[in-house]
């Protein structure tokens, strides 16, 4: 196994600015803030994504040529984050491996994005999750590394409190995140504030575990789904997230 657990080096009292300032740990997401519709339960599954068939597509089911290009030819590995639509902050996310006959899915599970839905040009405070194809380097988490490849940066910095849109407690939500790779340094910690195209554009976009609500610009999913992606994600295998509205992901 390849992965490795390091300390940051950074106060904590540095750490919890920098957790202040990404995206799904702001100040938004307190007692108080504009509440949104409950999220429905699970979405189902089309049948091509339920169950590995004997002949996997080709293509990535539900994206169009525009959103495939941008998938690299060596990528092996695609987290598929589906938002029900546009405005919406409930998605579905399923982890495809590809093999010799195909992209293979794997189960699909609930999942919650921004509060109010998604956008081609993500900005600070939005409220929306940015759509595209983006890398996935570096994990990290208030928990211990569950047995990750991806080099795992743990610390007290993923220390979170607060409610969130709906009221519901956000202890617990970065025990686990995953870096998408928008607007950061690859190979940095998850906390990292480099903003390469620039503070206004946003940043601090995880993967992360789940709190019951929306999110400020994350993805987040179920605990042990967390851990699952941690186990599976390989860079060897370079991974991206794929990610958007089902209209624009068609694209």
């Amino acid at each position: 196994m390849a992965s490795s657990t390091r300390r940051l080096g950074i106060p904590a009292a540095g750490l919890a600015l920098l957790l202040a300032l990404t995206g799904c740990g702001g100040t938004g997401m307190t007692a108080g803030t504009a509440s949104a519709t409950t999220a429905p339960g699970t979405t189902p599954a089309s049948p091509e994504q339920a169950s590995p068939s004997s002949t996997s597509p080709a293509r990535l089911p539900g994206l169009g040529p525009r959103t495939m290009a941008e998938v690299p030819d060596n990528t092996r590995q695609v987290v598929l984050v589906t938002g029900q639509d546009k405005n919406s902050p409930t998605s579905q996310v399923v982890l495809y491996r590809r093999t010799g006959t195909g992209w293979e899915p794997g189960p699909t599970w609930p999942a919650h994005n921004a509060l109010k839905g998604w956008t081609d040009d993500h900005r600070v405070g939005d409220l929306r999750s940015p759509i595209g194809v983006f890398t996935l380097t570096d994990a990290g988490g208030l928990l211990t590394d569950p047995g990750t490849k991806l080099p795992y940066h743990q610390g007290r910095g993923f220390t979170i409190n607060g409610t969130g849109f709906e009221g519901e407690p956000l202890a617990g939500s970065f025990d686990y995140v995953v870096a998408i790779n928008y607007n950061r340094q690859p190979g940095t910690s998850p906390l990292d504030w480099t903003r390469p195209l620039g503070a206004d554009k946003g940043g601090g976009i995880w993967l992360h575990v789940d709190h019951g609500g929306p999110t400020q610009g994350c993805v987040s999913v179920a605990q042990q789904h967390m851990r699952e992606l941690l186990r599976t994600l390989d860079p060897a295998q370079h991974p991206v997230v794929v990610m958007g509205d089902a209209a624009s992901l068609q694209r």
